[in-house]
């Protein structure tokens, strides 16, 4: 009876962290970055992480900023692969990298595929990128993020801008207004859609969120995958596994290289109890992040219901050692007292 117990009280901490892991994951995709906060271990094999790779991805022909396009980085011979989103002013920066020599592609639709190398071997390597139009036409149907974006009034901008702000600092009822008003000046504004079910979600506004998202997607013709991954969560949070699996797998066949499409799939797939599945997607979202400390939660998650208690401890340390005062923390600790208890207990003489 005590072991049961414990379990049905374990169980209820954990419930916990599906919402706490909403603004952990949904900001990351928000505020277009795809890394968690820095982290003094490194967590993989790989030793020696001193560097980060930084710079500006610009249109050749005006020397605008591209915004919100996909770079790439690898080192075949680290074993490194990195993906991140531009910000609106064509920045991007890639931290917690081994010294050696990167890889560096640009691929946009309508635009030729720029690559380049940089050469990482000291604390820091800068780098711009220019991407050249093509000279082919561009099909009516093309989903090219950098030329809209140039067509979206500065007002909407602005206030989309002041909206992320605001979730940022974890005031989600604040940023409504700003992306509420977002979308009068621009009425086909998805990422203002997406962004106000993320705000609706946290508030715990889940119809508001689930119009949102599915807005976003429908605006965006179903290429903007993070509003996927929003309403997938969404429909984790709710206990629609089913349902959530379908919408974020929708959202990795647009975008299969940052790791929270795979963590929240994770989270789908252990809502089913397809274990194995699970923690095969979250590695994959390690693979290409093996820093994302909400990787580790779902992992835990999984492990626990493996009954691999030892593990979970593991994943649990990990994701503290990445996340010492992060959201969940104080939870994760929680979670880890448990674990010990019942692995005392499954285990008695270990």
């Amino acid at each position: 009876m005590r072991v049961e117990l414990s379990k049905v009280e374990k169980s209820r901490q954990r419930a916990s962290f599906l919402p706490i892991l909403v603004l952990n994951l949904l900001l990351n995709l928000t505020l277009m970055t795809a890394w968690a906060p820095c982290a003094k271990a490194q967590v993989s094999s790989l030793e020696g992480v001193e560097g980060e790779i930084s710079g500006t991805v610009l249109l050749e022909a005006d020397k605008r900023p591209a915004s919100q396009v996909a770079v790439k980085l690898k080192s075949r011979v680290a074993g490194v692969f990195r993906s991140v989103l531009t910000d609106f002013e064509g920045h991007f920066r890639v931290q917690n990298l081994p010294r050696g020599t990167y890889d560096i592609a640009v691929d946009e639709e309508g635009y030729e595929a720029a690559q380049t190398s940089a050469q990482l071997d000291g604390p820091s390597a800068k780098l711009v990128v220019y991407l050249k139009g093509r000279s082919a036409p561009i099909r009516q149907s093309s989903y090219t993020v950098s030329v809209r974006e140039l067509k979206i009034p500065a007002r909407a901008q602005d206030e989309f801008q002041k909206g992320l702000q605001r979730l940022a600092k974890n005031d989600p009822a604040g940023s409504l207004s700003h992306f509420t008003k977002a979308n009068e000046a621009y009425p086909r504004y998805f990422e203002a859609y997406y962004n106000m079910g993320v705000a609706e979600m946290t508030l715990g506004h889940t119809d508001a969120a689930a119009k949102a998202f599915q807005t976003a997607i429908d605006l965006s013709g179903g290429l903007y995958a993070r509003a996927e991954f929003g309403y997938g969560y969404l429909l984790c949070q709710e206990g629609r596994p089913v349902e959530a699996e379908k919408i974020i797998r929708r959202g990795l066949e647009v975008e299969d290289v940052s790791p929270q499409g795979y963590v929240i799939l994770g989270q789908a797939l252990k809502q089913l109890n397809r274990l194995d599945e699970a923690e095969k997607s979250v590695h994959e979202a390690l693979l290409r992040n093996p820093n994302y400390a909400g990787a580790y939660l779902v992992l835990s998650d999984v492990d626990e219901g493996k009954g691999d208690y030892r593990a979970e401890i593991g994943d649990l340390d990990t994701y503290l050692k990445l996340e010492p005062n992060g959201p969940g923390s104080e939870l994760a600790r929680k979670v880890r007292i448990a674990a010990q208890k019942m692995l005392a207990t499954s285990h008695p003489l270990d």
